[in-house]
């Protein structure tokens, strides 16, 4: 449908959320802890798409491994689907590598499941759905 948000990986949440507001002019409108990835969200609206900034909460955490990994940057684009289960099945016939088996509640009321960056160019892509 269209590209929902981009998520970044920032070491520090406070002081990314600080720039991103002098970046784009405008408050973090929402913030919201994912305790199953062990991460906190920040959202800022940009139009029809969002600016999602991905802070750990624990050091075993995806986004703290690929932080230390890869350093801060672009960690994944999210796009907006009608039907996040036909979508998946549909990639999984097209030889794309599925991450989840099943959707998984995500930040934002959604459902979320990520395609492999190996087999798009090398971006982590992330599958979503409003529930």
């Amino acid at each position: 449908m269209h590209i929902d948000h981009i998520g970044i990986a920032v070491r520090d949440l406070e002081s990314a959320i600080s720039t991103y507001e002098t970046i784009l002019n405008s408050t973090c409108n929402k913030r919201e802890i994912v305790e199953s990835e062990k991460v906190e969200t920040a959202f800022f609206e940009t139009g029809e798409s969002k600016v999602e900034l991905l802070g750990a909460t624990s050091s075993d955490s995806v986004i703290a491994k690929y932080v230390e990994k890869k350093g801060e940057g672009l960690h994944h684009v999210a796009f907006e689907v009608e039907n996040i289960r036909a979508e998946l099945e549909r990639l999984r016939e097209e030889g794309f590598t599925v991450l989840n088996e099943q959707p998984k509640k995500g930040a934002d009321n959604k459902l979320v499941a990520f395609i492999h960056p190996k087999d798009n160019c090398g971006v982590l892509v992330e599958l979503c759905q409003s529930v």
